[in-house]
């Protein structure tokens, strides 16, 4: 035990006698700080658009049935479907439109995402939600309908 510390004790003593970058014995001069100059960033005004999920592609919401939803904190939004295209949704939230695809589940319930907006929609028999993926958080919660506010009550 006592080889070891003194070992230890000659290791730590070196440590201080040894200089810590060998080969350089003078100190160096200080550098020059050379500023550059910031690029400057031109910043494009977004052109707003009427559907997120297809650029130039308009949104005709006639001949759609149309679904009214009262959310919980006062929200609503409106969800337009194709009398017989399941596999496609528009939802006019905060008065934009937004086209959101059919994703598959296993559990049964109804999803809906919009891949360049991030809206997701989520539809149980009870109730719906539409969910912002992009920022990982709920837009809307407790959504109804006017059947689903009747047997809620």
């Amino acid at each position: 035990m006592t080889k070891f510390l003194s070992a230890l004790f000659l290791m730590a003593g070196l440590a201080f006698v040894l200089p810590a970058s060998s080969g350089q014995t003078t100190p160096s001069a200080p550098k020059k700080s050379v500023k550059k100059k910031a690029a400057k960033k031109k910043v494009v005004a977004k052109k707003e658009e009427t559907t997120s999920d297809k650029e130039d592609e308009k949104v005709d919401t006639s001949g759609h049935a149309s679904t009214h939803y009262t959310c919980e904190l006062g929200d609503k939004l409106t969800i337009h479907r194709k009398p017989n295209d399941d596999q496609q949704i528009t939802v006019r939230w905060r008065n934009r439109l937004h086209n959101l695809l059919r994703v598959s589940t296993t559990t049964g319930a109804d999803r809906f995402e919009g891949p360049k907006s991030g809206l997701v929609w989520v539809g149980i028999p009870s109730k719906g939600m539409l969910l912002d993926a992009h920022k990982g958080r709920p837009l809307a919660n407790e959504c109804m309908d006017a059947k689903q506010l009747k047997a809620s009550t």
